[in-house]
């Protein structure tokens, strides 16, 4: 079975710029708003990194975190997932430049975030 590691932490925020600079002033973490998106990302070496997502009520409520696990198969591994009792939120979707995502929930209520990296 391939790793499937833990790469990315995704925290929800009301005002993208504000936590952005919390986290950089409280942890001294590099903050990036990604050009087009209304999205910022952040480094905490040694990792993993993360983003930080508006919060907008359906998708992003306060006190929302998902954890990102790496996989190469987004679909195998939703399917899997619906398999064990879960359910898929959000299907495999493009991130311009960056990779894929997909979102599902585990049998408890649990969204979690998979993730497979643009081939360099």
């Amino acid at each position: 079975m391939p790793d499937h590691p833990i790469v990315h932490i995704e925290f929800s925020a009301a005002d993208l710029q504000a936590a952005a600079k919390f986290f950089t002033d409280l942890f001294g973490w590099k903050t990036e708003h990604i050009p087009g998106m209304n999205y910022v990302t952040y480094e905490a070496p040694p990792g993993p990194g993360g983003g930080l997502s508006p919060v907008d009520g359906e998708m992003f409520k306060p006190g929302d975190v998902i954890v990102y696990v790496q996989t190469d198969d987004i679909v195998a591994t939703l399917t899997k997932a619906e398999a064990l009792g879960g359910s898929t939120v959000q299907p495999k979707t493009d991130i311009p430049g960056f990779g894929w995502f997909g979102l599902f929930r585990d049998p408890t209520g649990n969204r979690i975030g998979l993730y497979t990296p643009k081939a360099e």
